[in-house]
């Protein structure tokens, strides 16, 4: 505890360290005020029954940062930039070019990979944009809008998009963490109030051994997330010794950490975005008379969160794309030549494919437990959902498995920075 209060004192002494918390709570507030700020021509009673009712817009909801809620200038928040960003990570394993900047250009490599996620996320934002404001207006979310009123909104939120790009990137370089992921986590946060306030206004005696289980349960998954996201599998790495005139150089051990859990938050994404999506679809026919396309939306909203085919192939896909996003950002090839580039080499394994195949193996072992459990925390809201029967535990997965990453990897780097100025 002690040393607790000792790092908060350094943080406030040191200017940098100061200057940079403040940074982020600025960054943070300006997030906040252009949430607020909504777009003209919306329908407030129609858009709170709308979202109350999709499921994919309330995903879509948690990475606008809440800008969903009153549809404000930032309602797409940093989804086309961690879209344009997954897609070019999906590109490297097409196009060998992408894959030889990413993995062996260095740092300046990197900057240009990131450079192109940026410009992808422009038309990104334009398509999601027109497709978000159509099927609002066509849900009477959006009325009486012109020609003029329509192209309005559409430059305003792609604007706004690429403003809480910029934004966050500002805060990866002069803040602290990463700046997207901040800024998501702002936007979970700041509906916790909300979801408390209205569970505390409808408090119900009876519901309190219910109550006390879903408390132990949380603390439960809050510690199985921790125990999950900082495990890592070690492997041993030797360096071997090399003679330069007179004198001996190398001849180090260390280790090279494996996470259990490589793929993040992005394969509950990929698996959401593919479910709901017919969701999204059955919603939009729903307004229409025609006897087929009624049919059609009625099968489609069927197919809802609380279906128990829905649960088993929301496990199935989370488990299949961690091991295929993890394949696609991780290169046990690439390591395996770094390792040889360096002299360095796992005891008892020969370098080059024999390291490598050696790394695949370990790596699709560790995989194996992470994918179980992400697929196990996507589908337990689910499960408290039918428990309960409170539609609010819906995506709490996803949301907690983000905020417990996000303080992680930000408790990691205050640490990191208050080291450096002990030191």
């Amino acid at each position: 505890m002690q040393n607790f209060w000792n790092k908060i004192k350094l943080i406030w002494t040191d200017k940098t360290l100061r200057m940079r918390v403040l940074f982020v709570l600025f960054a943070l507030v300006v997030f906040r005020l252009l949430a607020a700020i909504p777009i003209p021509g919306i329908d407030t009673v129609e858009l709170n029954r709308f979202l109350s009712n999709n499921q994919f817009f309330g995903i879509l909801n948690i990475f606008s940062g809440g800008g969903l809620t009153n549809l404000s200038i930032i309602m797409l928040g940093v989804g086309p930039y961690i879209t344009g960003s997954i897609i070019m990570q999906l590109l490297t394993i097409m196009v060998p070019s992408l894959k030889r900047i990413y993995h062996e250009e260095g740092e300046a490599g990197r900057r240009k990979f990131t450079q192109y996620g940026r410009l992808l996320t422009v038309p990104l934002a334009a398509i999601q944009g027109f497709s978000l404001l159509y099927i609002l207006e066509k849900q009477n979310i959006l009325v009486n809008l012109t020609a003029f009123n329509r192209i309005t909104d559409l430059f305003i939120v792609i604007a706004g998009s690429v403003l809480l790009m910029w934004i966050g990137e500002l805060v990866s370089e002069f803040g602290i963490g990463n700046g997207v992921s901040l800024i998501i986590f702002a936007g979970i946060v700041s509906r916790l109030p909300a979801w408390v306030s209205q569970h505390v206004f409808t408090f119900d005696v009876s519901q309190v051994p219910l109550y006390l289980v879903f408390a132990v349960v949380g603390v439960l998954i809050l510690a199985g997330i921790v125990l999950v996201t900082e495990a890592e599998r070690p492997i041993p790495v030797t360096y071997a010794k090399r003679v330069r005139g007179m004198k001996m150089y190398g001849g180090g051990s260390t280790y090279l950490p494996l996470r259990v859990n490589q793929a993040g938050v992005i394969p509950i994404i990929f698996a959401l975005s593919i479910l709901l999506f017919p969701q999204m679809i059955g919603t939009f026919l729903a307004r229409y008379t025609n006897i087929i396309l009624s049919k059609i939306s009625h099968i489609l909203l069927a197919f809802n969160q609380t279906s128990v085919l829905y649960a088993i192939l929301y496990f199935i896909f989370v488990f299949m794309f961690t091991y295929f996003y993890t394949a696609v950002t991780f290169d046990p090839e690439a390591l395996s030549e770094n390792l040889q580039k360096n002299g360095a080499f796992i005891p008892g394994i020969r370098p080059g494919p024999s390291t490598s195949s050696y790394i695949s193996n370990v790596l699709s072992r560790i995989t194996l437990l992470g994918a179980v459990f992400l697929g196990f925390i996507a589908v337990l809201p689910l499960i408290m959902q039918h428990i309960t029967g409170d539609t609010t535990f819906a995506l709490g997965g996803t949301s907690v498995l983000i905020v417990v990453s996000v303080v992680l990897d930000l408790i990691k780097k205050v640490d990191a920075q208050v080291s450096m100025r002990e030191y």
